[in-house]
């Protein structure tokens, strides 16, 4: 009996630690010359923020993909090249269309797809929440600068450092976005030329610069299409990493959210 009462004690111990387990947040990566890797601050980010950062090496493989989807607790996609207008949203490609990488255009949506079944909060970073639009039925501008005619605002704003804001945007009142950054209005890094042109269904705009490109989105509802484990899927068209890094906390919060939302 004396034995059984230890065992029990020891378990309710255990308790506290398995509820107080810091939430381990999968990084996608990129592969380039034979290595699979991410920029530091992306980690950096996710360690500030409270998180462990687990670095996803690029694969298609359906079983791995899963393996991986059943050891984090959360998802950032990071930055990167173009997809493939014509495979994602049947576009012929136009002459702006930069580097495509059929590879990791395969590795990201199915990642984001299975994260998002499981039910596993997502946060998406310039790519990554362009493929919020293009792994849930939506599609993209391929070159702002040589299809949106109206578009006034320089979105590459290379080769700047990043670690301070150089357009403005606007944010929704009352959305994720707004609550977690605490304001409305910001001043970002920009560094694309492509942006979410057809918002998919169960997502919404939240956040746009001043020349009308889609600069936030995040869920509105039950993705339809898709299978949904009801998790936080949030995207910006811009670099919090980069101004993180550089010793500005003014987005921290949004990987804050993201590991306050994997420990759940």
């Amino acid at each position: 009996m004396k034995r059984y009462f230890l065992l029990v004690l020891v378990l309710l111990g255990a308790v506290p630690a398995l509820i107080a387990k810091t939430p381990v947040i999968g990084i996608s990566a990129y592969s380039e010359d034979g290595r699979c890797q991410v920029n530091m601050t992306y980690i950096n980010s996710v360690r500030m923020a409270g998180g462990v950062p687990l670095v996803i090496p690029v694969t298609s493989d359906d079983a791995q993909i899963a393996a991986i989807i059943a050891t984090i607790d959360g998802l950032l996609m990071t930055g990167g090249e173009d997809f493939d207008p014509l495979k994602w949203f049947g576009e012929e490609p136009v002459r702006g269309l930069g580097e495509v990488v059929p590879a990791r255009d395969e590795y990201d949506v199915k990642l984001v797809r299975a994260a998002v079944a499981a039910g596993i909060p997502v946060l998406g970073i310039c790519r990554g929440e362009q493929l919020l639009a293009v792994a849930f039925g939506g599609s993209l501008w391929q070159d702002i600068p040589s299809q949106v005619k109206d578009s006034y605002v320089k979105h590459r704003q290379s080769p700047t450092t990043g670690t301070i804001g150089t357009h403005s945007i606007t944010i929704e009142k009352g959305s994720l976005l707004a609550r977690t950054l605490g304001k409305e209005k910001a001043v970002v890094n920009t560094f694309h030329h492509q942006a979410i042109k057809d918002v998919p269904k169960g997502f919404r705009v939240v956040a746009r610069a001043a020349d009308g490109i889609i600069e936030g989105v995040e869920r509105s509802g039950k993705l339809p299409d898709f299978k949904d484990g009801g998790a936080m899927i949030l995207g910006v068209q811009f670099h919090p990493e980069i101004i993180t890094n550089g010793g500005n906390p003014e987005f921290l919060p949004l990987f804050q959210k993201l590991v306050e939302e994997a420990g759940k």
